[in-house]
């Protein structure tokens, strides 16, 4: 009876070093995982939420006008550096004709529509900026190929 007392009054052993740290791992890896979908949450909310230009309070004519200057400035360095690389276009075409490719231009168009429905845009407007756009990058590399193919003609007969 005596030994019963004694095993019954006898302390737990202490766990391993070992499992100590695995159930803190464990531990971390559980608030890592609560933190992380929260964090998941919070880019959904964000993605579903109306742009930020959205919430501009313009109370005037005149903030209306300031906006879309400050618009202007940004786009128009965009617009210059797109052109840039359209006209590089032109170094790889076979030819004058080969500057317009339909099937590109519907693919941009598509992609702009898209882009523009997910901005709650209409997408008809971005539609008709874009083929706009389009149409006088593509003159200006047609001259640029044109330019081109004129130099190098030249430089042949030489």
């Amino acid at each position: 009876m005596a030994t019963q007392k004694s095993k019954s009054k006898a302390k737990a052993k202490p766990a391993p070093k070992a499992a100590k740290r695995r159930a803190s791992k464990t531990a971390a890896s559980k608030k890592a995982s609560k933190k992380s979908s929260k964090k998941q949450k919070g880019k959904a909310k964000r993605a579903t939420q109306e742009p930020s230009w959205r919430r501009i309070k313009v109370t005037s004519l005149a903030d209306v006008r300031a906006n879309i200057d400050r618009l202007d400035a940004a786009i128009v360095p965009l617009l210059c550096e797109r052109l840039y690389f359209v006209t590089q276009a032109a170094n790889f075409k076979p030819s004058v004709a080969g500057v317009v490719v339909p099937a590109r231009v519907e693919q941009i168009i598509a992609s702009v529509r898209a882009m523009a429905e997910k901005l709650g845009a209409r997408p008809e407007t971005m539609d008709s900026v874009y083929r706009h756009l389009i149409d006088a990058f593509t003159a200006d590399e047609q001259r640029h190929w044109a330019e081109l193919n004129t130099q190098k003609r030249l430089s042949d007969k030489w």
